[in-house]
């Protein structure tokens, strides 16, 4: 009898399978459209900051380095904030105030006329965008363990559909008006409240919230602190901390370069983000398992930086697009080193400490994300000021594939007491775990909002 009770207390009933549902239904749609409503943006924002500085191509690039300084600043700081108010009040309402924020600061940004009132907009959407972390709480507490990878996975697809799709529309919308992917965002996100007004239940019981918000978790600098108790990966930090610095060429300087040296205008850029996507896919979804039993995780690591590094150094070169399009598969190669390289750390830390860890490389990369565009941007904007149209055009491009290439160099020497072919017994499951590593990758939302160039 007392089996019997307890198998059926632990079989959920079929209402609460359905709501269940429900919820992970919204949290999939949710996270889409939001990806849905940055990815709209993205080949038209520098066009439109352009736009208010007289078409100054030098002068929009500082400011849209300045644009992206202040997201990341606002991610770093309130993604905690967020998770933090999430554990005291619930998922529900922190949610549900992200999008229906989203919507209006998209709104706020369709209607300005002024850059200081756009980059207004642009720090509210940072805060609102913040929320990616309570979607994966909210998962994680409808999901039982078992079950939570697969439910990962469903917001990796949601990531890699909204950024193969979202650019190609936002970039065609700005050809006929700057203004229409800032609608269409608009539009998006206020459904996405309305439907989660109705739908979306409430995940974390009222028992099982904290009583109060919790200063310490909301602090975003205590994660970067557990840093120094792991001196066994900081090397490999240290690496992913120069590879999340280089990929922020793309967001900060790609919309503005294409203009400058291809005169490609933003629904060409949304064509060429889309393919980036695809090729994204293609390298996360298939190849790195094959290319992790062929080369193991070191030998992994070591290739997808070589690949990067020659990548980043074909795209400066590149004179016209068919050349940069034909360098895009050699660069998109770069993708398996991040997953590599987290792998690798996973051995070299205690099992219950994993989370924090990761937590930390996060922090580290929104970090980047506040440093690299003034170094990007400023660099870009010296170029265009110099009216350079010969191979010193891609400067930014150059700087990049060196930060890969010194990457490379620091990966060498801290992962050389490991065998180049994978350390773990097998190589079917080196690749299975990093094959989960990348799809975990993708879920990480500073890297989500500004690029998949």
């Amino acid at each position: 009898m007392e089996n019997a009770e307890s198998k059926g207390a632990a079989s959920p009933t079929p209402a609460g399978t359905a709501v269940r549902r429900a919820a992970l239904v919204f949290i999939f749609i949710t996270v889409l459209i939001d990806i849905l409503s940055f990815g709209l943006i993205i080949p038209v924002l520098p066009h439109l900051i352009e736009s208010f500085l007289g078409g100054d191509v030098s002068r929009a690039a500082i400011w849209y380095g300045f644009f992206s300084t202040a997201f990341f600043a606002m991610q770093f700081f309130f993604t905690p904030v967020q998770g933090a108010l999430s554990d005291w009040l619930g998922r529900r309402p922190v949610i549900l105030l992200s999008n229906l924020g989203l919507g209006l600061d998209f709104l706020l940004m369709a209607l300005v006329n002024t850059l200081p009132l756009l980059f207004i907009g642009r720090i509210i959407s940072g805060i609102t965008a913040a929320s990616f972390s309570t979607a994966n709480a909210y998962l994680a507490d409808v999901t039982p363990p078992q079950k939570r990878a697969q439910a990962f996975g469903m917001l990796g697809m949601a990531f890699g559909i909204g950024f193969v799709v979202a650019p190609a529309i936002g970039g065609f919308l700005g050809e006929i008006n700057l203004r229409l992917p800032f609608w269409l965002a608009v539009v998006l996100c206020l459904a996405n409240f309305t439907y989660g007004l109705f739908v979306l239940p409430e995940s974390l019981p009222v028992e099982k919230r904290t009583p109060h918000f919790d200063w310490a978790h909301a602090n975003p600098l205590g994660s970067l602190k557990l840093l120094q108790r792991y001196p066994q990966v900081l090397g490999l930090v240290g690496v992913m901390f120069l590879m999340a610095l280089a990929h922020m060429v793309y967001p900060t300087t790609f919309v503005l370069y294409a203009d400058y040296r291809f005169h490609w205008g933003p629904q060409m850029v949304g064509y060429t983000l889309a393919l980036v996507g695809i090729l994204a896919a293609i390298v996360q979804g298939g190849l790195i398992k094959k290319i992790v039993g062929w080369l193991g995780e070191r030998g992994t690591l070591m290739f997808g930086l070589g690949c990067g590094t020659v990548g980043f150094v074909l795209y400066g070169l590149a004179p016209t697009g068919w050349w940069f399009w034909a360098a895009m598969p050699v660069a998109a190669l770069w993708g398996v080193s991040n997953p590599a390289a987290q792998a690798i750390m996973t051995h070299q830390v205690d099992p219950r400490e994993q989370g924090r860890l990761q937590g930390a490389v996060a922090s580290l990369s929104s970090v980047a994300g506040m440093i690299a565009p003034t170094i990007f941007t400023r660099l870009f904007a010296a170029v265009t000021q110099a009216q350079w149209h010969d191979v010193g055009v891609g400067a930014t491009f150059f700087l990049a594939g060196a930060m890969v290439g010194t990457a490379w160099l620091l990966a060498w020497r801290v992962t050389a007491h490991l065998p180049s072919s994978t350390t773990l017994p097998a190589g079917a499951a080196a690749a299975a775990e990093i094959a989960d590593v990348a799809a975990n990758v993708e879920l990480q939302a500073p890297v989500a909002e500004e690029s998949r160039a």
